[in-house]
């Protein structure tokens, strides 16, 4: 473009407004967010607060857990202020610019009045003259020009002409862009240190900073975990398919978080020579001496003894030990989930026949359950009423002197009198401190209700039909279960299998839990006798039957549904349109038995037909408002009391759908963690492809307490699924179809009750 002229900041002016615009546009949001304030505590809160010695020296950590944090606001409040300084003093220097030519007033810089006449012009410019020369000693080079200029405009017609047009005498001007950097930047002499900069900056730094936060990111899994640990995860349940709570804890012990070779975080003493044998000797059961590689490293057996150390609630020196425990803890949440989703993996894969053993039910209920007995300090065979703050064994033992207490649900329905009583050798303080605390405990509502949503008829379930089971949970305090004696007591999770199950060789567990691969079906009922080399069975050995096992192709076609749907987005209008589907399929089955009947049965048909338009509508409205909200899923509940674990922490649940006879997981468990009030959650799975009753338990697992497990009993009444339509002509086929196994037509896929009655006989 002619007349445009491109140059660079000669005098610094446009530099220091990009650096005043820059400074402005960080630090005003800076200021807002970074500002440290302090919190307003809540007195009415901090009334409700534990006062046990136990939370307060849990206060004391989460205190200590940021040592530098006054510093931090100190160094934050003076860079803050520096900031706004800075941007004051860029302010000044901004304002203090000369733009001559923005005001250039010839008649002002004479001291000349508009009227003046030439004479008077020419009078004041020479008196002026005399003063602003350069050659006199009160000279000023930048005012003689500007009084040179000012005279010429006045004088000289054509600048005169030119000022009265443009308001320059020099005529119309070029227009100008001027760049934001100062002119050195370009200069010869500074070009290799500019250059070097750029290289420095752009060839090293920034590579070299995204190389680093790559190397590191790439060794952990989305939830923060080293994939060397998911990893040997899936080694070890691989290894042991049917794995008992304290080989759990064995694994979870050996995490490569706690290896300091892994995790620049551990701290190594040589106190530890001495002291981690002193502990161990204080724990039995610890199985130091197992030579499994890694739980034999040091590093595993001290991770063991701390964890079995606090689960005992053993104190530990404060200086050394506890700080690891306190380490320790605060990642177990973590690992036990990530532990939970590689069972969940493994059974996965055993259904699609990619490993041949396949994890059972009692494994992955025994990794959930390490995570509440974390969090809680306490071992799962202890009482859960020492959840609550200052009670011990002996309170409990004089407890049930007086009257059999087993769990919180249990001990808030008692009156208050009686509850006083059994607590009599406590004080006031702190009976009305342990009330409070289990006043605030989670009371769950757990309820099911089974559909079929994609079917004509919703509450009918046919064979190898999709079957949704929507949970929902609702959360209330344990406050309102005081001195109320009629509310019935939830049911809890059965044990008895795994307790079972413990008794029972390796070489059994092994072998219930190996899927076999050359099978047609697993989840196929097992028959004694012989097998013939075509893999068929003899008629007369049908009805003796073993223990049954899963099915991979139905639990696997299971698996694939709830891991895509089970984000509970279509569970809202269930009800109506289980209802609508029913009442229209009814509707459309009717026989008139008269003409008139015909008439009044079809106009109630086509408003019935209408209202399902509108339910539906409702329906999609619904899933649409649901499926926003889950798309931001909070993970904030309600805050856990547990003064042994180091960190705040939240109420998070697990809820999933397993078979207890065969002892396997049906569905993917759903973790829950934004339950405050009311939460509505989606399994499916797919149905059995055999018509009969069946059996399964639908399970709910706290991670954060113990004895707040409940289980329903989910049965399903199976229909034989609907012939599909075989006259039409275009299906005619002119080559005749292979003949199908024997085997399996005779195979049933899951356990009916009435197979297990005949197994039992």
């Amino acid at each position: 473009m002619a007349g445009q002229k491109f140059q660079y900041d000669e005098s610094g002016g446009t530099f220091y407004y990009f650096v005043l615009s820059f400074l402005a546009l960080i630090l005003i949001p800076t200021t807002i967010y970074y500002w440290p304030r302090k919190k307003k505590e809540d007195l009415s809160k901090l009334k409700e607060q534990c006062q046990c010695p136990d939370c307060l020296k849990k206060k004391i950590i989460l205190a200590n857990a940021e040592p530098y944090r006054t510093l931090k606001s100190v160094v934050i409040k003076l860079a803050i202020v520096l900031g706004w300084a800075l941007l004051l003093f860029l302010t000044y220097r901004v304002s203090q610019f000369d733009y001559e030519m923005a005001s250039f007033d010839p008649f002002e810089i004479l001291n000349v009045p508009p009227t003046a006449t030439q004479a008077e012009i020419k009078k004041a410019y020479y008196k002026l003259s005399k003063v602003l020369h350069p050659d006199k000693e009160t000279g000023d080079e930048k005012s003689f020009m500007m009084l040179s200029k000012a005279y010429q405009a006045l004088t000289d017609d054509v600048a005169k002409e030119n000022y009265e047009k443009y308001g320059n005498p020099d005529g119309p001007g070029a227009m100008s862009f001027g760049i934001a950097l100062p002119s050195w930047i370009v200069e010869k002499e500074n070009s290799v240190w500019v250059l070097g900069l750029y290289g420095l900056v752009f060839m090293v730094a920034m590579p070299s900073a995204v190389g680093i936060w790559w190397y590191r990111s790439i060794r952990f899994s989305g939830d923060k975990v080293l994939l060397d640990t998911s990893q040997m995860y899936f080694y070890f349940i691989h290894k042991t398919p049917h794995m008992l709570l304290k080989r759990a804890l064995m694994v979870l012990a050996a995490s490569l978080e706690f290896d300091k070779r892994h995790n620049s975080q551990v701290v190594e003493r040589q106190s530890d020579n001495d002291e981690v044998p002193a502990l161990i000797r204080q724990l039995p059961n610890l199985n130091e001496k197992c030579k499994e590689h890694p739980l034999c490293r040091m590093y595993s057996i001290k991770a063991r003894a701390i964890l079995h150390a606090h689960l005992s609630r053993i104190p530990l020196n404060p200086e050394t030990l506890e700080r690891d425990r306190q380490f320790i803890v605060k990642k177990c949440p973590y690992l036990v989930q990530e532990m939970v989703s590689c069972v969940h993996q493994l059974v996965m894969m055993a259904y699609a026949r990619r490993v041949p053993r396949l994890p059972s039910i009692e494994t992955i209920e025994n990794c959930m359950k390490m995570s509440p007995i974390i969090i809680q300090g306490l071992w799962d065979y202890k009482s859960p009423l020492l959840q609550l703050p200052h009670l011990t064994e002996d309170h409990l033992y004089f407890m049930n002197k007086k009257r059999h207490v087993k769990n919180l649900q249990q001990f808030a329905q008692l009156k208050p009198e009686e509850s006083r009583m059994l607590l009599k050798n406590l004080s006031d303080f702190e009976y009305e401190n342990i009330m409070r605390v289990l006043g605030k405990m989670p009371l769950i509502d757990f309820s099911i209700r089974c559909e079929v949503i994609d079917d004509e008829n919703t509450n009918v379930v046919t064979a190898g039909a999709i079957v949704t089971v929507t949970v929902t949970l609702e959360r209330k305090d344990m406050k309102t279960l005081f001195g109320d004696t009629k509310v019935p007591e939830k049911q809890g999770i059965k044990d008895d299998a795994n307790e079972e199950a413990a008794g029972d060789d390796d070489e059994t567990g092994a072998a219930a839990a190996v899927v076999p691969v050359k099978k047609a079906s697993a989840w196929s009922k097992s028959r004694k006798g012989g097998k013939g080399k075509g893999g068929k069975k003899p008629a007369n050995n049908q009805k003796k039957r073993a223990q049954p096992k899963p099915a991979a192709t139905a639990a696997a076609a299971a698996a694939a549904s709830v891991s895509t749907v089970s984000t509970a987005d279509e569970q809202t209008a269930a009800n109506s349109e289980a209802e609508s589907d029913a009442g229209e399929h009814s509707d459309v089955e009717s026989v008139p038995a008269s003409g008139s009947e015909d008439e009044d049965k079809q106009n109630k048909n086509n408003s019935s037909l209408d209202d399902d338009d509108d339910e539906e509508w409702e329906r999609l409205q619904a899933k649409l408002n649901k499926r926003e909200r889950l798309e931001g899923k909070s993970r904030m509940s309600h805050t856990v009391h547990c003064p042994f674990f180091p960190e705040e922490k939240q109420e998070y649940w697990w809820t999933y759908i397993c078979d207890r006879k065969s002892r396997t997981l049906l569905t993917a468990p759903y973790h829950v963690t934004n339950l405050v009030e009311k939460e509505e959650i989606q399994l499916k799975f797919t149905a059995p492809r055999w018509p009969g009753v069946y059996t399964f338990t639908v399970c709910l697992r706290s991670d954060s307490y113990l004895g707040m497990d409940q289980q329903q009993e989910l049965k399903l009444d199976v229909q034989k699924a609907p012939a599909p339509p075989t006259d039409h002509p275009q299906w005619d086929l002119s080559e005749s179809e292979p003949e199908h196994n024997d085997q399996q037509e005779n195979l049933s896929d899951y356990t009916t009750d009435t197979s297990d009655e005949e197994n039992s006989d």
